[in-house]
């Protein structure tokens, strides 16, 4: 599969969550800390550790 992390391509494998393919989103993988919010195509305060990635997917960090 095939997403953009801040513009950037990037390969995951289906079944990943986008804390998976973004190594410097910081996060309690449990879903409970609300640290590892992201903007998954165009929605903002998704949580990272808990949104499976989609093929296509455009994903943008907060740093």
């Amino acid at each position: 599969m095939n997403v953009t992390v801040d513009g950037v391509p990037v390969s995951a494998q289906p079944g990943q969550t986008v804390a998976a393919v973004v190594p410097s989103v910081v996060f309690c993988g449990i879903g409970v800390c609300f640290d590892c919010l992201v903007e998954v195509n165009g929605v903002q305060d998704v949580r990272a550790c808990q949104r499976v990635l989609v093929d296509g997917d455009s994903v943008r960090t907060r740093s």
